[in-house]
């Protein structure tokens, strides 16, 4: 099954409530970084491909229609090329408003998951420290004008070189209709979905410690 969607948007972008989104218009499923943590063979894969290693893009995604959030995003590029004929969504936000819920949730659960005695939980954790914050953020996440920089520029690099008939710039606030419209999809009646807030993650995060 040959992916339609990629995803080009980082964490924290509203890529839970967009991977919902997706599957409720019938691309089902979509990938997400709960993926990799409910696959215990991805994480490896995705180390590979992150080296600039070949990968059978196929075998990852058997199964899935799309791919959103990270790791996947990171690798664009290597995604359009695979599947040609894929669409991309550049998922977005306020770049001070996206910085702060990065650092009160999923980096800071990845810090404290570092530290965790649980070997599955702390080997995750550095894991992503290694695929996100070290190789996107040089591992200066305290430095918010860094990381906002290193956030426009990806964004900026997505919409100059993704052709514009095949990529959407969408914020979650922008709702049913341009998703729909990109994607040739009849709006769904119920609303879009607003899913993993950062008070969601925080109390699903101290639940599962």
């Amino acid at each position: 099954m040959a992916l339609k969607v990629i995803g080009a948007g980082f964490g924290r972008t509203g890529t839970m409530s967009l991977k919902h989104a997706l599957e409720m218009l019938g691309f089902d499923k979509c990938y997400h970084m709960v993926e990799v943590m409910d696959s215990p063979a991805h994480p490896a894969i995705w180390t590979r491909a992150h080296a600039g290693e070949s990968i059978d893009w196929d075998e990852l995604y058997e199964g899935y229609q799309a791919s959103v959030d990270w790791p996947a995003c990171n690798l664009w590029r290597e995604q359009m090329e695979q599947f040609p004929d894929a669409k991309v969504i550049l998922s977005k936000r306020n770049p001070d408003k996206w910085y702060d819920s990065v650092m009160n949730t999923i980096y800071k659960s990845t810090v404290i998951g570092r530290e965790l005695k649980g070997e599955s939980r702390r080997e995750f954790g550095e894991w992503a420290t290694e695929i996100i914050w070290k190789r996107l953020f040089d591992d200066k996440m305290d430095d918010r004008a860094a990381v906002i920089d290193v956030y426009n520029k990806h964004n900026e690099e997505v919409i100059r070189s993704v052709p514009e008939d095949r990529l959407l710039v969408f914020e979650p606030g922008d709702g049913w209709e341009p998703l729909c419209r990109f994607l040739d999809a009849e709006i769904p009646s119920q609303n879009y979905p607003r899913v993993n807030t950062t008070e969601e993650y925080t109390e699903r995060f101290i639940k599962n410690r």
